[in-house]
């Protein structure tokens, strides 16, 4: 059982401080679970350069066994995010989850191998028709697309104006995923095309149902962790506390809905120290 630090922040609502507190009371039937991208590793030009900030696995480390789970929840191929996290073979990490694909994929420390399921056909249908897509609209200067195995994702960071190249694919992208049975879910500068069905809030209910968890912190920064809010949300309505944290305020949404803001990977890391060190105070 843990005491709050005098410097661990205080959440804005009063849900938002009942999930601390009942996580600080019984941190042994609490799970954390974290997006990857804008809240553990800083939003980088380029997706393939990001890695997790450098506080971020100590903390982990130091937080991970005073409680009964830390799970990584991301978009990401759950082996790519692994990669770029630096997870694999951290004293401390040994229990770690990461839930790839929006839970699609899974990856457990403890064993070392990622589960997933065959591919969405209509993925590679709609891989193959996007060059094509992207010249017809006269979109491909400027975007990059992410082959990503259970998704594609197109990113209009760098091009000039990133937001109306943003806007400007929505409409082509989502009608492009309809006809192959996919949806768009759409991020910072980025939209995915990926399989029906499968969320982060689906893979978060899933995740602290299987633990049976007592008390639950989610931590995102993007649209795609809206339904992990939700999910948090649901599970505070049947009685599991819960806290949730907006890394950033890049997404009004988001950050509406938070119980409490940090300015991003770097905050956020160390909020995990604080609370690691609340945890065995």
């Amino acid at each position: 059982m843990g005491s709050p630090s005098n410097t661990l922040p205080t959440p804005a609502t009063a849900a938002g401080r009942q999930g601390l507190a009942a996580l600080l009371a019984g941190p042994e039937k609490a799970v954390v679970a974290l997006d990857f991208d804008g809240t553990l590793a800083d939003i980088v030009p380029d997706p393939e350069q990001a890695r997790a900030h450098p506080d971020t696995v100590p903390a982990l480390a130091a937080l991970a066994p005073r409680i009964a789970s830390v799970a990584v929840v991301t978009g990401r191929p759950a082996g790519v995010a692994v990669r770029y996290g630096g997870f694999a073979g951290v004293p401390g990490l040994e229990h770690l989850v990461v839930l790839g694909h929006y839970g699609a994929e899974r990856w457990d420390a403890a064993g070392g191998a990622v589960q997933t399921p065959a591919p969405h056909p209509g993925v590679a249908a709609a891989r193959a028709e996007l060059p094509g897509l992207l010249d017809a609209i006269g979109a491909r200067q400027g975007t990059w697309v992410e082959e990503k195995g259970q998704a594609v994702a197109v990113h209009t960071r760098r091009a000039t104006d990133p937001q109306a190249a943003f806007e400007a694919l929505r409409e082509p992208l989502a009608e492009l995923a309809a006809r192959h049975g996919l949806i768009v879910e759409p991020g910072r500068m980025v939209l995915e095309l990926r399989p029906p069905g499968v969320d982060k809030g689906v893979a978060l209910t899933g995740y602290v149902r299987e633990l049976g968890a007592a008390a639950v912190l989610y931590a995102g920064d993007d649209l795609g962790d809206l339904t992990a809010f939700g999910a948090v949300e649901q599970l505070r309505a049947e009685g599991v506390p819960g806290l949730l944290v907006c890394s950033g305020n890049e997404v009004p949404e988001l950050a509406a809905r938070a119980d409490l803001l940090l300015p991003g990977p770097g905050a956020v890391a160390a909020f995990l120290a604080e609370l690691a060190r609340s945890i065995t105070g």
